[in-house]
């Protein structure tokens, strides 16, 4: 099994209670087919939520840092039979995507980015590729997930074919973590491999986040908690943010 084989294979299935269908239908009560149907999903990973936007009915294109990811989601929506383009290159980069309604970087990827600079960055090419009234959603890591879940690693898992362990350590910048996680993933002959993967990601204050959309020009910026169901309020882990052109 190659190594993006590997790596998708786990993180489909360490993704595979992520609520996709939410995610469309949130988008599809505020940007609705009819308002126009161009859609680019960002950091879109292995496709899963590129293929349900697809099938929702929008003209798609992921984008994605990871060649090895876009070549999954590339078979993954052959497989599917849908028609979806996808592109190699940094959200802080979009380059040759243009005219679009509608704007989505899901499952926390904006948090990805390590500089407060690189969010600016990326707001303002979202905002040069939509039409006016496009609308852009996305949704962050909590100050308290960031400050308070994640520094209580390490987190461990286990199934009939993958293992981890997850160990994670407070970050030099403000409401930023290190995240290095090995994997033992069972191969065709009933042995585990080891490998490792290591991340880092950083959230802001969601004023930092509204402030910055406004000033860039967007408008109606709302910010929710409930998109995957009702959080405590003093335990809000993912922020959604839904911002218009």
């Amino acid at each position: 099994m190659a190594m993006y084989d590997q790596f998708a294979f786990i993180y489909d299935r360490l993704m595979s209670d992520i609520p996709y269908a939410k995610y469309v239908e949130w988008v599809q009560k505020e940007a609705p087919i009819s308002k126009g149907n161009k859609l680019v999903d960002i950091g879109c990973g292995t496709g899963v939520l590129s293929i349900e936007f697809s099938k929702a009915g929008y003209d798609v294109v992921g984008v994605d840092l990871s060649e090895s990811m876009l070549t999954v989601a590339h078979n993954r929506s052959i497989e599917n039979n849908t028609h979806i383009s996808f592109i190699c290159q940094s959200m802080t980069a979009l380059d040759g995507i243009e005219d679009i309604n509608v704007a989505v970087i899901a499952i926390d990827s904006l948090n990805y980015l390590e500089t407060l600079e690189e969010v600016e960055q990326t707001f303002q090419h979202i905002a040069h590729s939509l039409v006016t009234g496009g609308q852009l959603f996305f949704d962050i890591h909590s100050l308290y997930k960031m400050n308070v879940i994640y520094p209580n690693g390490p987190f461990t898992f286990e199934d009939e074919h993958v293992a981890y362990i997850w160990n994670t350590e407070i970050g030099e910048e403000d409401h930023s973590i290190y995240h290095d996680i090995t994997f033992f993933v069972q191969d065709d002959q009933d042995y585990y491999k080891r490998f490792e993967e290591s991340h880092y990601q950083r959230t802001f204050p969601i004023g930092t986040y509204v402030d910055l959309l406004k000033a860039i020009g967007f408008s109606s910026v709302t910010v929710s908690t409930n998109i995957f169901g009702e959080q405590k309020e003093e335990e809000v882990e993912r922020i959604f943010i839904h911002a218009i052109k």
